[in-house]
């Protein structure tokens, strides 16, 4: 059965789609000259002047034009994103904003529009009135990618059929290929993921699938279907999609903006911490022990081990000293002032009873002991204090450098980066933190201090953040200057509607016109406001290879999702994480227990049926018993296996070839060179690439990095090495060779694994 679209029907399918986007953006530029013409109008009428209601006429005018500039200024990228095709033959566009023509005919219908609504809303099982959907994947002006989904074959003329693109090619050539069983497959599919899109708001939904069962597109679909049937709720709220890595976030943005890209965040687990951007993967050791919920208590133990008092004779600086007799003893101009260890003691259990965050806590901390220096102060001098007089003492004495460094000492304030930074770099403070683990697991989170940041740092920067909450700073004089510039700000406004005789009729206050000579806030999304919020509460969560999250990382997701409405989507038999999931309840029950539901997606209409049989064998040999996904495809070159010549050093040259060839067989389809990971760096060198990997010609990638991406053609570079390299290596070798849809190769230079015996040997 072929399943490849012709490459003159693609190439026809773009041109036409990308003569209507020429079409669009040609638009989208008079209209925005037009506007701006209309704006320098309104700006010029004004200098001449004229009557009061005029003047505010114009300004109304005048801020109008201006926001439907921004607008027109905001959509340059991703203009255009989705046409639906009806069963009465129309045709609709859909995009970021409404354009008509000059005409007033309409060329683009905004995806808010009810009539944009079936692009949202219809599924497999409920398709309304549509025949196809298409999914339209642009950079810049460009079109440079199609995905359509066919609602209803049979009304389609042959001519379309030939030109359909993505997955709706695919659907289409399976239930041609035979008859009866594949329209089955067919509707199987489709219903499987139609419960999937349209499953309720509330609750956690995962949806359990092999390789090849379109698992991230049906997630993707429920993720548009919600923002529309639930748009109230997520428009505000927002909906974070949280992926394995950068490269997947990349690869699944090509299908979002049709969802409303203002409001969805995109995030890989290294992300999820506003500031840090962590690529950089922990060894398996570690990977486990900081993906271990002890290390909350760890992050615990070590904030607290922060919070100190006094104890024993310890000189601090030339003018600070603490000791178990003195408590703490600074020198303020010439005198030495003490708190005794009970009051530094009282002070520290004090502000911990309170159980508010660290650097929130440490402002009673502070006003204790500061309180306690003060009347040590009075008690030299032999002079009473008042409350009021306490309070200006403190304020003196919090002034003093010294005093400063002798309090920061005791209750330092803390930043999430200091803390943990601080923890690794300390075998002391390891011991301390973490009696509850192993040597041999403390030996694995010492690191030097300053070192990059890893996927694994990130949940437990999240957990510091949690128990520091944000540091009250001391920024008196800031806004003290503030206040003073915006006085100084009304006195001159005041002035200016004294002398245009405005102030007398009432046309308009002080305060609002020296408020719009103010610089303007710069005007955010919801996904941008959340994205750069770690404290967002999102209206819902999917996480996409779910699998690969560690318990920690559960736990920085969840405290982005109170409402526990979750869609996750993954399949346990791919977890490649030494600290990711075994099963669904082992991450989910203690948030959710007994309040999780399951889907499955039990077919495999991508991965052709002769590699998933190789799959099946690795499957049983390092997960037996684990259902593998029925494919329903028969693909073209069988699987091979290729030796290299063991004893020639030229390995760039033997796999350059293969890959070469393999190019070639393909077409204009997408290529991946998945590799062990002490290889990655010299073999990513054979190949030319793009700033973006998945525009590369070759994808040089490990098989990390490959998680939840597919490929036409895949060459799997010394799969003993895969193997080899992690605990989970037979999971990743499972993961490697499902990424291929059309043709997959596997080169060695030592034995085969035996597990990769159905490989034709070449």
């Amino acid at each position: 059965m072929e399943l490849r679209q012709t490459e003159s029907a693609r190439t026809k399918a773009l041109r036409a789609e990308q003569s209507r986007l020429t079409t669009l953006y040609d638009r989208l530029d008079t209209v925005r000259e037009q506007t701006k013409a209309a704006l320098a109008r309104i700006h010029a009428d004004g200098e001449a002047g004229g009557l009061h209601q005029a003047r505010f006429e114009r300004e109304v005018s005048a801020g109008e034009s201006a926001r439907h500039l921004a607008q027109l200024s905001g959509v340059e990228h991703g203009l255009c994103f989705g046409r639906v095709d009806d069963t009465d033959g129309d045709t609709r566009y859909i995009g970021r904003i409404g354009l008509r023509g000059a005409d007033h005919d309409i060329l683009l219908t905004d995806w808010r529009a009810p009539a944009a609504r079936p692009f949202y809303t219809a599924t497999p099982g409920n398709p309304g009135s549509l025949v196809r959907r298409r999914h339209l994947h642009t950079r810049h002006r460009t079109v440079v990618d199609l995905d359509d989904e066919v609602f209803d074959l049979e009304r389609l003329s042959e001519g379309d059929r030939r030109a359909l693109v993505g997955e709706a090619a695919l659907l289409a050539a399976l239930r041609r290929g035979r008859t009866g069983r594949m329209s089955e497959v067919v509707a199987t599919i489709q219903t499987e993921q139609d419960r999937v899109i349209r499953s309720g708001l509330p609750g956690t939904l995962v949806v359990q699938g092999g390789p090849g069962t379109g698992k991230t597109v049906a997630a993707l679909h429920r993720a548009a279907f919600l923002l529309y049937a639930h748009r109230a709720t997520l428009e505000r709220r927002g909906v974070l999609v949280v992926g394995p890595n950068a490269t997947f976030s990349r690869y699944i943005g090509q299908v979002l903006p049709s969802l409303g890209e203002s409001d969805v965040v995109l995030s890989a687990v290294g992300e999820l911490y506003p500031g840090v951007r962590a690529t950089a993967v922990d060894d398996p050791p570690a990977a486990v022990v900081k993906g271990d919920l002890r290390m909350a208590e760890v992050v615990a133990a070590a904030l607290r081990d922060r919070q100190r008092v006094p104890a024993g004779d310890l000189e601090v600086s030339i003018v600070v000293r603490t000791s178990l007799r003195a408590g703490v003893e600074v020198v303020v101009e010439r005198m030495t002032l003490r708190a005794d260890h009970a009051a530094c003691v009282a002070a520290r259990d004090r502000a911990r009873a309170a159980r508010h965050p660290h650097n929130v806590a440490r402002k009673l901390f502070l006003l204790d002991l500061l309180r306690a220096l003060a009347l040590d102060e009075a008690a030299q001098l032999d002079r009473p204090m008042d409350t009021e007089d306490i309070r200006y003492a403190r304020k003196v004495l919090w002034s003093q450098p010294s005093v400063r460094e002798a309090l920061d000492g005791l209750w330092p304030p803390l930043t999430p980066e200091r803390l943990i930074a601080d923890l690794f770099a300390d075998a002391g403070a390891v011991a301390s933190a973490a009696p509850g683990l192993s040597p041999a697991e403390r030996e694995t989170l010492l690191r030097p201090y300053g070192g990059p940041w890893t996927v694994g740092d990130v949940p437990l920067l999240d957990e510091a953040a949690e128990l520091l909450g944000e540091e009250e700073i001391d920024d008196t004089a800031a806004g003290e200057l503030a206040e003073q510039e915006r006085q100084d700000a009304e006195r001159y406004a005041l002035g200016v509607l004294e002398f245009t005789g405005l102030l007398e009729e009432e046309m308009m206050q002080a305060t609002a016109l020296a408020g719009r000579h103010e610089a303007p806030a710069p005007a955010t999304t919801t996904a941008q406001r959340a994205g750069a919020d770690r404290r967002w509460a999102y209206g819902h969560v999917i996480v996409d290879e779910a699998q690969e999250l560690s318990a920690m990382a559960w736990r920085t997701v969840m405290r982005r999702i109170p409402s526990r409405s979750l869609t996750v989507v993954g399949d346990i038999a791919q977890t490649g994480s030494a600290a990711g999931a075994r099963s669904w309840g082992q991450m989910l029950d203690p948030y959710v227990r007994g309040r999780w539901r399951q889907e499955d997606l039990l077919v495999n209409y991508r991965t052709p049926a002769e590699i998933m049989k190789v799959a099946a064998d690795v499957l049983a040999a390092v997960a037996p018993g684990t259902p593998l996904p029925e494919s329903v495809r028969d693909g073209g070159a069988p699987p091979r296996a290729v030796l290299l010549d063991p004893d020639s050093p030229d390995l760039p040259a033997g796999l350059t070839a293969l890959v070469a060839a393999d190019l070639a067989e393909i077409g204009e389809g997408r290529l991946a060179v998945i590799v062990p990971d002490a290889r990655h760096h010299g073999i990513a060198a054979l190949f030319p690439r793009h700033d973006d990997i998945l525009d590369s010609p070759v994808a040089v990638l490990t098989v990390t990095a490959s998680k939840g991406l597919e490929f036409d053609a895949v060459v799997v570079v010394e799969p003993g090495e895969i193997l080899a390299q992690t605990p989970m290596g037979g999971h990743d070798l499972y993961v490697a060779i499902t990424r291929a849809t059309r043709r997959l190769t596997v080169t060695h230079r030592g034995e085969l694994p035996g597990m990769l015996v159905r490989l034709e040997q070449h």
